[in-house]
């Protein structure tokens, strides 16, 4: 009989962790509930000449605290406490009040939850099986008895209110004393589930379960997602992961750019440093006969003079600061190609731009220089940029 109940909870126990839906309100301190029950024992017929189909009738009352662990499986404590039997039951009478308590740690299984699916609340009536071992004490008149005993019972349970916090059971039950039974009116030992060492009970209890942490006080199903919002969501995830990957190869794209232009910068700085570390000579102007090395290049169709052109005007006016006595002579040039009118215009114009620069930005005094339009020539190169220039002429040598 053992054996068959230990495999019997042992299958409950499976099939529970497999019907389990996605609840809430599944920490430690959810689930509890403390609840008390009474009711009357009957002890079952023993065979025998004065045998009787019940035989002495007595009171009994206890407490049950419990947690469900799960919408099928749950744990409880129960105390009971035996009241007054009489010189029929198969206990023996005590001179006490209380006749006998038992402790008991009991396996809960929810058979409406097991069989139909939690639906997200109790339901108003359930089916619950309840199973376990525990201890019994007899206050007897020849001496204290204390021997393992088993329940057995079935919970009709009704739960109540708006929240159903409170559940309401009439339990049939059964109390088997595991270390002796009589056999033919004698008393026999051994571990064994016999009826005549049993009590029959019929109780009525009322349990209170506490408030859980999901803000009731039972389980509660998890919201589930549609398989459209799932795979709009994974879809998102899907974009981001992507949006990350092409970003990451921008990153690692700049990042080598960066090395390179680092590279760059270390190559010049290096020129940089060569150059400076580089004996400084103070510039010169060369001069063959009276023809000045510097010349001032301008572009097609413009006489005015570009940023990096005036360091041949710098060189020009230096010369003549460094030579008080001299006097220049520019010449204007421009390109063949175009209207020769208009390229005599444009030569006087680039003479007269140079001028201006060497009075007015270097303070050369403007009775020293004087100016000259050549008009358009291809003598001074066969690049046509080239000849398109002023020219500087020293009058003071001969």
């Amino acid at each position: 009989m053992k054996k068959v109940l230990m495999i019997f909870t042992a299958a409950l126990m499976a099939v529970s962790a497999n019907a389990q839906t996605a609840v809430t309100a599944n920490k430690f301190g959810d689930n509890w509930y403390i609840g008390i029950n009474g009711g009357l024992t009957f002890t079952p017929t023993i065979e025998g000449e004065n045998a009787t189909t019940f035989k002495g009738m007595a009171p009994n009352a206890g407490i049950r605290v419990g947690k469900n662990l799960t919408t099928v499986f749950g744990l409880a404590l129960e105390g009971n406490a035996y009241f007054e039997a009489n010189e029929k039951s198969s206990f023996s009478v005590s001179k006490t009040f209380i006749n006998m308590t038992t402790v008991n740690l009991l396996g809960t299984f929810n058979l409406s939850n097991l069989f139909g699916g939690y639906k997200g609340e109790p339901r108003t009536f359930e089916v619950i099986a309840l199973g376990g071992f525990g201890w019994s004490h007899g206050f007897g008149v020849e001496g204290k008895v204390n021997e393992i005993d088993s329940k057995l019972a079935l919970d009709f349970a009704f739960n109540l209110g708006k929240q159903k916090a409170f559940q309401l059971y009439v339990e049939p039950a059964i109390v088997y004393g595991l270390e002796g039974y009589y056999d033919n009116w004698s008393y026999m030992n051994g571990f064994k589930y016999n009826l005549n060492n049993s009590l029959l009970q019929a109780n009525v209890g009322l349990i209170y379960k506490f408030q859980n942490s999901n803000g009731t006080h039972n389980y509660a199903i998890e919201p589930l997602r549609n398989v459209g919002e799932i795979n709009a969501l994974n879809a998102k995830i899907n974009e981001l992961r992507a949006d990350i990957e092409m970003k990451d190869g921008k990153l690692a794209a700049n990042g080598r750019t960066i090395d390179e232009l680092q590279a760059q910068i270390d190559d010049l700085q290096a020129a940089l440093t060569a150059c400076e570390n580089q004996p400084r000579t103070p510039a010169t102007v060369v001069v063959k006969k009276n023809l000045l090395q510097p010349i001032v290049i301008f572009g097609q169709g413009k006489s005015t003079i570009d940023a990096a052109q005036y360091a041949s005007v710098e060189m020009v006016a230096k010369y003549m600061r460094n030579h008080p006595n001299a006097k220049i002579l520019i010449k204007g040039y421009a390109s063949p190609e175009g209207d020769p009118e208009l390229n005599m215009r444009l030569s006087i114009a680039r003479a007269e731009s140079v001028r201006t620069a060497l009075i007015n930005r270097y303070k050369i005094a403007a009775e020293r220089i004087t100016t000259e339009g050549m008009g358009a020539t291809a003598e001074l190169s066969e690049e046509n940029d080239f000849n398109r220039v002023a020219m500087f002429f020293d009058t003071t040598v001969e």
